[in-house]
């Protein structure tokens, strides 16, 4: 009797069905929601830095492309017209002898002070490691005052050290012996000029990498130091077999954004000489402001920042693309 209740009774089964549907979810409904929240929840936490970004450093890049292509000098400024003119602007840099030796010349600036940054920074960060606690303590100090100094501070400093008649460079040489340096001009030359700019720079950035990578080695596990000395492994073995795999990543990272810094760097460059003598130290950040503010051309001084950004990103890409290939290499 209750086999037949079974299979001929229909009026059970919405009542199951109904018992079946308000009932408690199952365990892969109750799974799925707060794995699509978890999914959810980085995109959450970097809209709020995307919408800074698009607003702080987007609409400012589309107004420049916009600048770029008019023809703005100050009768435009001052009628308030807009007169656009294609890709003269463009056209005009392009063509000129100048704008291609500032690519070269903002270029080899760049390479020379990242290899040099990366280089002085990585050997001081090291040391860290290596010192005392007292000694790293005023290391670290000594560092961070120089990277906490203003950069116009700083330049400022750096134009008394070496200025002509009452720098002290100038009267520690000629102290030492070398009385022809005792009123030279640092500044009167191209070699001489960038030679302090590029001191300055890489003495503001040493900091960052070296503080950074000492950071980085505290996170190496001293095991593996231990297994290296037992199998009898050196200093430089350890280093090369230990410490530079663990560094690795965080060379590549710093090394981008040297490039980035030095290659957009404009404070220091401008106030040691604003680009002199005779334009021979301008970069391609002080060659738009030249250009654009200083001959109040705003339009052919736009299309240069804006050269100035595809030239940063090519190089960027071209450093990322090494990166990526040695990684997979090493895979």
């Amino acid at each position: 009797m209750s086999v037949q209740t079974e299979g001929t009774d229909t009026a059970g089964e919405p009542a199951v069905r109904k018992a079946r549907t308000a009932g408690p979810p199952s365990g892969e409904d109750r799974g799925s929601r707060p794995s699509r929240r978890a999914a959810a929840a980085p995109y959450l936490l970097l809209l709020p830095a995307l919408l800074a970004t698009l607003v702080l450093l987007g609409w400012p890049l589309v107004k420049n492309g916009m600048l770029s292509f008019q023809n703005l000098n100050p009768r435009q400024l001052i009628q308030h017209l807009t007169e656009w003119n294609g890709t003269d602007n463009y056209k005009e840099v392009l063509t000129g002898s100048d704008f291609w030796h500032v690519v070269e010349r903002s270029v080899a600036f760049t390479a020379i002070n990242v290899v040099l940054i990366m280089l002085l920074g990585t050997l001081i960060g090291l040391l860290l490691a290596r010192l005392g606690k007292r000694m790293r303590l005023l290391l670290l100090i000594g560092l961070v005052l120089a990277w906490a100094m203003p950069i116009i501070a700083a330049t400022t400093v750096y134009q008394w050290l070496f200025a002509q008649r009452f720098g002290v460079v100038n009267w520690v040489l000629d102290k030492l012996g070398w009385h022809s340096m005792a009123d030279y001009n640092w500044f009167g030359t191209q070699t001489s000029t960038f030679f302090v700019i590029i001191l300055l720079i890489v003495w503001q950035s040493i900091p960052f990498v070296a503080i950074n990578l000492y950071a980085a080695t505290t996170t190496i596990p001293r095991e593996l130091y231990e297994a290296a000395s037992l199998d009898g492994a050196g200093a430089w073995k350890s280093f090369t077999s230990v410490t530079f795999p663990f560094l690795r990543p965080f060379l590549y990272s710093t090394t981008f954004l040297e490039v980035i810094w030095v290659f957009k760097a404009f404070a220091q460059v401008f106030a040691i000489n604003e680009g002199g003598p005779d334009h021979l130290t301008e970069t391609l950040p002080i060659y738009a402001f030249v250009q654009g503010v200083g001959n109040q051309h705003f339009g052919v001084g736009a299309a240069i920042s804006f050269l100035t950004v595809l030239v940063l990103l090519v190089m960027t890409s071209y450093y990322l693309r090494m990166v990526l290939k040695q990684e997979e290499d090493e895979l």
